[in-house]
């Protein structure tokens, strides 16, 4: 088949424009980081906050007022204010701590962590790398994900209308 010069530089310009949203799209999911020292976390969180976004520990359950919560808004990572989840996708899982179906696109990171003899897949702010939870494969659909969050790792943002 033959391409006349036209249809040759509208079919590069199509492709050169898809490549430019693509890297565009790559762009836009970066996140920057945030780096601080043990002594900078400890001025800005409190002593529970610390023990458990920067030395991955476990609240109690059924301790977090968010385990309630139910206006429409974002929870937002307690170290650096990312928006991990939105109020639509949290239910009510009986664990006792705030529990969510799926999260905002690439504002948290994974890895799997062995505290309990077994490999558990834990997820933290993809900004500060601040300790969250654990996912599970108990959730509802369309998922089948619980995002098991430290109510105590997160702040409420209601949604304004």
């Amino acid at each position: 088949m033959h391409l006349g010069r036209r249809q040759f530089v509208m079919g590069l310009g199509g492709t050169v424009l898809t490549l430019m949203v693509g890297v565009g799209k790559v762009f836009a999911a970066m996140i920057e980081k945030i780096n601080l020292t043990d002594k900078e976390w400890k001025s800005r969180l409190s002593p529970e906050q610390f023990r458990v976004l920067r030395k991955a520990g476990t609240e109690h359950a059924f301790s977090s007022p968010l385990n309630n919560e139910k206006r429409e808004g974002h929870f937002h990572c307690a170290g650096c204010d990312l928006s991990l989840f939105s109020s639509d996708k949290k239910y009510d899982s009986g664990t006792g701590w705030p529990s969510f179906y799926d999260k905002i696109e690439n504002h948290i990171e994974t890895k799997t962590d062995y505290k309990l003899f077994f490999p558990r897949k834990e997820y933290h702010c993809a900004r500060c790398g601040g300790h969250q939870g654990h996912i599970f494969s108990d959730g509802p659909k369309p998922t089948g994900l619980r995002y098991c969050n430290n109510g105590i790792a997160l702040n409420f943002k209601e949604r304004s209308e």
